[in-house]
């Protein structure tokens, strides 16, 4: 099957069936005629033959830290919509909260000639800084702020403050916070720094505040490291946990100590993970807009792309966030 049996069996030109491929202008009666038949064959361009007829190349690279995450599979699902619909493809490298394989990716995705990267980021190490700005393709990050960088992120700071809040005015005074590794300055340190904010603002010790770290986003670890604080304050009466997941973890080990959560504890996570709708009694969170996060990244690359590589002035982009209040509180 070539484009010229698609344009005859479409009964338009080769050229347009070319400009259809390409995303290039065209009515949309022809378009429509057109689509319908590659749909019905199945027709599927040869990437490489298109690559050498028209001197672009119609990949991304995505890199993500896990993608048995929640909120990476939104992230990449705004992506994939957003590149699909101006007809780039795209290619998804998982590295498993591993820093090396980020760089390693980073570097094997430019010498497979993709026209762009979009890095979920989850640390701002000295090595990843500089191999982003070394990169020879547009790059555009999200999760994470780099000076000099498009990127697309979250507020933690603030969502994180504006939760605890909540769990303050529902009488809690002695707040513990479950944590992320620290090399994460967003889910790591400026969520904890949300927490303290609130603390703060009503005259409580912020710097003192009783934490633990999680050594990965699981309901093992928030289990452990409920625990952990269980036995180093007893005396506890909110929990505020860097993710649902571990919430979850931490309730069940808030359970099996005899409290009652949303009663004698109150419980917050963040992420709004369905499960944490079904439970009961529901789980307070906050609500990111995840998939925006990925629809945006993915416009502002595609911009890059158009514009051969620069956007103008680099864009940096702030989403907003909800917080949802359920009986956990």
């Amino acid at each position: 099957m070539t484009i010229s049996d698609i344009a005859k069996m479409a009964g338009v030109s080769s050229a347009a069936v070319s400009r259809y491929l390409n995303g290039g202008p065209l009515s949309e009666q022809k378009r429509a005629v057109i689509q319908a038949v590659v749909e019905k064959t199945g027709y599927s361009p040869d990437t490489a033959a298109q690559t050498l007829r028209t001197g672009k190349v119609r990949q991304v690279g995505v890199i993500v830290p896990s993608i048995s995450s929640q909120s990476v599979g939104q992230i990449t699902s705004g992506i994939a919509t957003e590149l699909g619909a101006s007809r780039y493809l795209m290619l998804l490298a998982d590295t498993e909260l591993d820093g090396q394989m980020e760089l390693e990716y980073l570097t094997a995705l430019q010498r497979n000639h993709v026209a762009g990267i979009i890095l979920l980021g989850y640390d701002s190490s000295p090595q990843l800084c500089k191999a982003l700005k070394d990169c020879r393709v547009p790059v555009v990050v999200t999760g994470q702020r780099f000076a000099d960088l498009p990127c697309v992120y979250n507020d933690d700071r603030a969502a994180a403050r504006d939760l605890t809040r909540k769990m303050l005015e529902h009488g809690r005074k002695n707040i513990v916070y479950i944590g992320g590794s620290e090399q994460d300055p967003a889910t790591g340190i400026a969520r904890r720094q949300g927490v303290q904010d609130a603390l703060r603002e009503v005259g409580l010790n912020a710097d003192g505040l009783p934490r633990a770290y999680c050594a990965a986003f699981s309901m093992e670890e928030g289990h452990r490291c409920m625990e952990e604080l269980l036995a180093r304050c007893p005396q506890l009466d909110g929990v505020v946990c860097v993710t649902d997941t571990v919430a979850f973890g931490a309730m069940r080990a808030l359970r099996e100590a005899g409290r009652h959560v949303g009663q004698d504890v109150g419980l917050a996570g963040v992420g709004d993970s369905w499960a944490g709708s079904m439970m009961e009694p529901g789980l307070a969170t906050v609500r990111f807009y995840q998939k925006q996060v990925g629809q945006e990244a993915a416009r502002i690359l595609l911009q890059m792309l158009e514009e051969n590589g620069s956007s103008g002035p680099v864009r940096q982009v702030t989403l907003g966030y909800q917080i949802v209040e359920r009986g956990s509180l």
